[in-house]
C-alpha cells in the first residue's frame, strides 16, 4: 500500500511556461492527504517558492525534499540541511567566467522570497545579454560567492543551499560547460533540471534527491514499498534509481524512461493528478494503484 506520493514538479507535476500547480493538482493532493496519505514535492526548487507555486496551499508543500535533496520537511519542520561547498563554488564561478558563452552562477536565499543574485566578474556581460529570468527574478550580482548573505537554516550561521547556472547559450554548449564542470568542479554534480529550461543545477557530489527521498521516508518510517515517486528529467535519476515504485511521466527524458519501474502519461495532460487521485483510490479499496502493474497506466 502506498502511504507517500513524491513528485517533480517542472515538467512533471507543472506543465513547462504553467507558472503554479494547477487548483487540479491541489485538488488531487488534498484527495490524497484526505485519506491520511502523505504528499511531497522533489524539488530544484526552494521552500521559499513553494507559496507561490502552490497558491499559498501549505498542505501541499509541508513535506518535501527541496532543492534537489538538501532541505528535507516534514509536516512543517526540517530534518536535514546539506550546504554546497563554498570553494567549489568559488570555483564554479571562475571556469563560467572564463567560458566562451553567456552563463552565470546564481545563488538563491531559500527562506527570503525573490533575494537571488549572479556571480560574476562580467557584470557587464551579463547586463548586456542576461538570462531569460534575469528579468523576472534575478535582481542584483556580486562579484564574489561570499558577497551575497544567506543562511540554509532562518537566522542560522552562513551557508548556501541553492545554486544553479542560468545561461544565454544554446543547448549544445550548455552540454560542454556541464560535462567541463564535472572535470574542474569535482565537488558538485552538475545536471539539467528540465529538458526545456535554459539552467544547470549545482548539486553536492554525492548527494541528490534521492538521498533527499531516502531521508523523508525514514522519517515517516516507511518501508521502500510504501512511496512512489514521479520525475522527468537529469536531476530525477537518481530518485528514480533509489525508489521501488519509480514512476516517469510520458516526457520524461530516454534516460529517465529507462530506469523508471512505472510509466503513466504526460506532464501537460495531468497524468500525475491523475495518478495521486488513483492512489488515494486504492488506498480506500485496498488496493494498489492501476498504474502500478504490467498493463496499466493513468
Amino acid at each position: 500500500m502506498i502511504k507517500l506520493a513524491l513528485t517533480d514538479l517542472d515538467d512533471t507535476l507543472i506543465a513547462f511556461g504553467t507558472p503554479s500547480a494547477t487548483k487540479r493538482s491541489r485538488d488531487a493532493i488534498h484527495a490524497l492527504l484526505a485519506e491520511g496519505l502523505h504528499f511531497g514535492p522533489v524539488t530544484g526548487r526552494m521552500p521559499v517558492d513553494m507559496g507561490w507555486m502552490f497558491d499559498n496551499d501549505e498542505p501541499c508543500y509541508a513535506t518535501g525534499a527541496f532543492s534537489n535533496g538538501q532541505i528535507v520537511r516534514v509536516d512543517g519542520k526540517t530534518v536535514r540541511t546539506v550546504t554546497l561547498d563554498v570553494d567549489a563554488l568559488e570555483a564554479v564561478e571562475r571556469v563560467l567566467d572564463s567560458f566562451d558563452s553567456d552563463a552565470y552562477l546564481a545563488l538563491y536565499h531559500p527562506w527570503t522570497a525573490g533575494e537571488t543574485a549572479y556571480v560574476t566578474q562580467r557584470a557587464e556581460r551579463l547586463l548586456a545579454n542576461p538570462p531569460e529570468t534575469y528579468k523576472r527574478s534575478i535582481e542584483k550580482s556580486v562579484p564574489r560567492v561570499t558577497d551575497f548573505p544567506a543562511a540554509p537554516e532562518p537566522g542560522g550561521t552562513p551557508g548556501y543551499v541553492k545554486a544553479n547556472i542560468q545561461c544565454s547559450c544554446s543547448r549544445e554548449r550548455m552540454v560542454e560547460l556541464r560535462d567541463l564542470l564535472r572535470k574542474e568542479v569535482p565537488a558538485f554534480d552538475i545536471v539539467f533540471p528540465s529538458a526545456v529550461a535554459p539552467v544547470l543545477d549545482i548539486m553536492p557530489a554525492g548527494w541528490n534527491k534521492g538521498d533527499g527521498v531516502r531521508v523523508l521516508a525514514e522519517a515517516l518510517g516507511l518501508a521502500p514499498d510504501e512511496y512512489v515517486a514521479f520525475g522527468d528529467s537529469e536531476n530525477d535519476l537518481a530518485m528514480i534509481e533509489a525508489v521501488e515504485n519509480s514512476v516517469a511521466v510520458a516526457n520524461a527524458s530516454e534516460t529517465v524512461a529507462r530506469a523508471a519501474r512505472w510509466h503513466i502519461g504526460p506532464c501537460v495532460e495531468g497524468a500525475v493528478d491523475d495518478a495521486l487521485v488513483e492512489i488515494a483510490a486504492a488506498w480506500r479499496e485496498g488496493r494498489l494503484p492501476s498504474f502500478m502493474s504490467e498493463r496499466g497506466t493513468v
